[in-house]
Order: structure tokens, then sequence, then C-alpha cells
């Protein structure tokens, strides 16, 4: 069983930042991998992010070079950092934990201004 609560969403303009948080309720050595998706509305939940317990992280296109995936271990936390924020990038954002089977946090908004 693994709980997940993210944090760190809200308003921002086009070509600012974020840090979404994502606390787990265990080592993040027990997990197999944190990911981080998406859903705009109207859209279906994406990838966004993710890391691995051994530290490998990888990114889907559209946010390579903007977002980066960390954690700190000794918080069992997970960080996405959003730079270069986009309109098209607002959406819900879930953290998800893969161990015996996906765990899902509540999601957080985030919202980019034009």
């Amino acid at each position: 069983q693994v709980q997940l609560v993210e944090s760190g969403g809200g308003l921002v303009q086009a070509g600012g930042s974020l840090r979404l948080s994502c606390a787990a309720s265990r080592s993040l050595f027990s997990i197999n991998a944190m990911r981080w998706y998406r859903q705009a509305p109207g859209s279906q939940r994406e990838f966004v992010a993710s890391i691995t317990s051994g530290g490998t992280t990888n990114y889907v296109d559209f946010v390579k070079g903007r977002f980066t995936i960390s954690r700190d271990i000794s918080k069992n936390t997970v960080y996405l950092q959003m730079n270069s924020l986009k309109p098209e990038d607002t959406a819900v954002y879930y953290c998800s934990a893969l161990s015996s089977r996906d765990y899902w946090g509540q999601g957080t908004q985030v919202t980019v201004s034009s």
C-alpha cells in the first residue's frame, strides 16, 4: 500500500515556473518507479516523467528541457520542476507509484495563463 500526496500546483503566467511535490508513505527504494502524469479537460491522462528506484529518469518529448523530475530519498518525496510553462501545460497533474500495482495521488491543478 502506498499513499501519495501531491502539492505545489497553482496559477502561473506563461514562461513562469512551478514545482510540484509528491510525498509517498514509504521509502522510494521500495517503489519500482515514481511517475508524473497529467490530464487536461477533455483529454486522456498522459505520461509526463518518471524516475526509477535506481534514479533513472525519463521524459515525454514535449517537456524535455523544460521539466525536471527529482527526488529526496530522506523525505520520500518526488518533485517535478516545471520551467518555461506554456498554456498547453494546463492540466491536473497526478503522481503515481508503480509497485505491486499502480497507486495514484489526488492530483494538483496547474493553470498557465497566456
